[in-house]
């Protein structure tokens, strides 16, 4: 998603271990994508979001019950931009 759309994508990450997650995480960052971790106090497993925290991957943080919010306000910017290109 991340070389193909770029800015126009929103990523989230959710609850896990390992890192490939984090790395695809910052591919999208990098690429000018929206970045969305789940916060340490909601995590069952807080190792991939730590991960992706420590590399730069995450421009937010927050609980898991209220990521679903915020992506869809992200994917509202993220369209707008769209139709305004």
């Amino acid at each position: 998603a991340a070389q193909q759309i770029g800015g126009e994508c929103v990523g989230v990450l959710l609850s896990g271990m390992g890192c490939d997650g984090a790395a695809g995480l910052l591919e999208i960052r990098n690429g000018g994508g929206w970045t969305i971790a789940q916060d340490e106090a909601t995590c069952a497993v807080y190792g991939m979001p730590r991960t992706a925290v420590k590399i730069g991957a995450v421009k937010e943080q927050l609980p898991d019950w209220k990521i679903s919010q915020r992506v869809l306000l992200a994917a509202a910017r993220v369209n707008k931009k769209v139709q305004n290109a």
